[in-house]
């Protein structure tokens, strides 16, 4: 199969799924993964998609609504650092709000050594993650199952948010812009990152990079409420000296 007809199936595969593996079109098309990262590297250059490491998505206004199991593939290294810095933020003692996105998870499974610690979720995995810790109490909502992110989500998770007063929010999102704010892919995931901000005393977001000057579907909040922004790497200077303007505190790795 040439280069420009493997590439053409490669788009086709992402406008149908909203993301692709390195792997899986090595192993389909018969080819070596460096073959598939140079395909994806040329299609990046166009601008039809990102890469990310061990895939790439679609680069568009409103992202894809990508399954868990693909992203906690990507960007590993990224989320371990901004997971360090936030378990640093994390005092003994402290009641903390985790999301359903893939970097809070990296965050739980960095807490095990906390004596004192409760832990407020809507994630499978992070109550999986934190199952054999006795040390630390874990609360999960119930609701709605969104198999994606394996997440309960729904009015029956807004009811069990509100009866519950954080010390600190670790929240994630899929798009965020100095006016539109922090943005999601889906609405239900949105409306309960956006209570966890609302429950918590200090309000951290957690994003990689790649999330910084995007808008997603659905509104989370507005960057003023913020209180620290944690990201992998230095962000541009413009989107910097506004999170300065409001008095944000921004740290990354």
């Amino acid at each position: 199969m040439l280069a420009v007809e493997r590439q053409k199936r490669i788009l086709q595969r992402l406008h149908g799924d909203g993301f692709v593996k390195v792997n899986r079109l090595s192993t389909e098309y018969n080819v070596s993964e460096e073959t598939i990262r140079r395909d994806l590297q040329k299609l990046e250059g166009e601008g039809h998609l990102y890469r990310t490491y061990g895939g790439a998505y679609l680069t568009e206004i409103v992202n894809p609504d990508i399954p868990v199991n693909f992203r906690e593939e990507v960007l590993i290294e990224g989320k371990t650092h901004i997971a360090g810095i936030c378990r640093d933020i994390i005092e003994e003692g402290d009641t903390i709000l985790l999301d359903a996105s893939t970097t809070a998870l990296h965050l739980a499974m960095m807490l095990h050594d906390f004596k004192r610690l409760t832990v407020i979720t809507n994630s499978i995995k992070i109550v999986m993650a934190l199952s054999g810790y006795d040390h630390i109490k874990v609360l999960c909502c119930g609701g709605t199952l969104r198999s994606r992110s394996m997440s309960f989500v729904g009015l029956e998770s807004l009811r069990f948010f509100k009866n519950f007063y954080a010390d600190k929010a670790f929240v994630s999102c899929t798009s965020v812009d100095t006016i539109k704010g922090l943005t999601d892919t889906n609405e239900m995931e949105a409306q309960v990152r956006q209570k966890m901000l609302e429950m918590a005393s200090h309000k951290v977001l957690i994003a990689d990079v790649t999330k910084f000057n995007k808008t997603s579907f659905a509104a989370i909040a507005p960057i003023s409420i913020l209180d620290t922004v944690v990201s992998d790497k230095r962000i541009d200077s413009h989107f910097e000296d506004k999170l300065n303007e409001l008095g944000i505190k921004y740290l990354y790795a």
